[in-house]
């Protein structure tokens, strides 16, 4: 197909790519204080709701070898094996990508508090549950019921800022809330660290403790999110009449809205059939093999690392500091400099380098082992918001959105199926080559998969400019 053919194609599909080229000028100053208001009211609070989604969904990782010195792990009591412990977080991740898709409809559908909310309950439930968990069956059929209600809360907080900020604005606040996760990974060392010394207390071992006490926490929140997180700005009673205004107008071209259709069929086709969106799902689907592998396998492969017991545990948090760190100076220079693609590339060829160095260094380096998987951890982690950013800043409707994002992460649970299988238990003595080289691999076709897209969208934009058509740019 020639250039003119895409641009006339892209002309053509739809209104969720066209803009009224008229622009209307806002205060600056008013803006500003709007969006520190909006900031203060949903940004903590979703990084919050995030942090507890991560912590109840990777703290298998911490249940699998806590106390396994003392006969007392996971896998020891429930009589599991390595292969039966895979086969819990694949059949996880299984119903992650069944249910995303339904469930960012129900989002919409049913205003984002209330549905948020049922999900936090449902998942915290069944995270207590796995505290009571005696066999492989049980352990497998919770995690597929975790997976199921934990599915729609990713990508519905992803669609959820669509609602509130303009395009250059999401990717710093998509990279808090995703950051959470990194700070769920350390403290979900931490506090394995602190409940490992709970051996039979109330006559139960300290990885049912584990399950129990981070369970809790989501459950009682729900009914918070519930009552306080602001569901639309049309709606929003603790904003003033003329900052509801202002939220709206200057979301008409570039948010989505809460009053706007929910998905039709048209929509649904058009959007499943754009072929562009595709490579952003292929891109995702390669980080995440590396992002399931260290959120699941990183206790495993300190204690690969020549640390043993509660220390491996310990020795978790650092990782995930650095990466959190690393994360929010990322996706705030991504926005700054509105290069999102670029940005992306550049760190997952760091994660890339980070694992590569880890599998060939001596499988005794276990000093310079651990920098690598520093490194490595900073740029698998650290590259995902930005790639969030550019998806949603590409989408003009809400239907559109929510399906497109939805169907983003959908796709990166084929990876992170292929991340829980990559880290073998006899591999240990070994420094896990299997799973660095896969990892190194994956993040490499990261890399090229944004470059490649990102000099798309250059193409097109030229295009469009010379065409004279007042089709809206893509971002890049």
């Amino acid at each position: 197909m020639s250039l003119k053919d895409d641009v006339e194609a892209v002309d053509k599909s739809k209104e969720e790519y066209t803009l009224n080229t008229e622009e209307t000028s806002f205060d600056p100053v008013a803006v500003r204080k709007l969006i520190w208001k909006q900031d203060l009211r949903i940004i903590p609070l979703t990084a919050g709701i995030y942090l507890l989604c991560f912590l109840d969904r990777s703290n298998i990782g911490n249940a699998k070898t806590l106390n396994s010195e003392a006969g007392e792990s996971l896998l020891q009591q429930a009589h599991m094996t390595n292969y039966e412990f895979t086969i819990s977080l694949m059949v996880f991740l299984v119903a992650y990508a069944v249910f995303e898709v339904p469930s960012n409809y129900f989002l919409k559908r049913c205003k984002p508090s209330r549905w948020i909310a049922f999900l936090m309950f449902a998942w915290g439930a069944c995270t207590i549950g796995l505290g009571g968990a005696k066999n492989y069956a049980t352990v497998t059929a919770v995690r597929f019921l975790l997976g199921m209600f934990e599915a729609g809360l990713f990508p519905g907080l992803v669609f959820y800022l669509t609602f509130w900020y303009r395009t250059e604005e999401r990717s710093m606040r998509v990279a808090i809330i995703l950051a959470s996760a990194t700070l769920a990974g350390a403290f979900g060392g931490a506090i394995a660290y602190g409940v490992g010394h709970m051996k039979n207390v109330q006559g139960l071992a300290a990885w049912r403790w584990l399950f129990i006490l981070e369970g809790i926490p989501s459950c009682v929140s729900s009914v918070a999110v519930w009552l306080i997180l602001p569901d639309y700005p049309e709606e929003a009673s603790w904003l003033s009449t003329p900052e509801r205004e202002l939220a709206v107008a200057r979301l008409e071209f570039e948010g989505s809205k809460g009053n706007a259709p929910s998905l039709t069929w048209e929509t649904a086709k058009t959007t499943l059939l754009d072929w562009r969106l595709w490579i952003h799902y292929i891109i995702y689907f390669g980080i995440s093999a590396p992002f399931s592998s260290l959120s699941l396998f990183t206790p495993t492969i300190t204690a690969g690392l020549g640390y043993a017991g509660l220390q491996a545990q310990l020795m978790t948090v650092p990782p995930y500091a650095v990466a959190y760190v690393v994360s929010i100076v990322t996706a705030w220079s991504s926005d700054y400099f509105n290069a999102r693609a670029l940005h992306s590339a550049v760190l997952s060829i760091i994660g890339a380098v980070g694992f590569m160095a880890s599998a060939l260094l001596p499988a005794d380096a276990y000093h310079a082992r651990y920098g690598c998987l520093l490194v490595a951890s900073s740029g698998a982690f650290s590259c995902i918001p930005p790639l969030l950013g550019w998806l949603s800043s590409n989408m003009h409707t809400t239907a559109a959105a929510g399906l497109a994002i939805a169907l983003n992460v959908s796709f990166g649970a084929p990876g992170q199926i292929v991340g829980v299988w990559i880290y073998k238990a006899d591999e240990k003595d070994q420094g896990f080559p299997t799973g660095h080289w896969t990892n190194t691999a994956m993040l490499f076709m990261v890399a090229v998969g944004c470059v490649g897209l990102r000099l798309y969208y250059r193409r097109m934009n030229l295009g469009i400019k010379k065409s004279g058509s007042n089709t809206r740019e893509f971002s890049y």
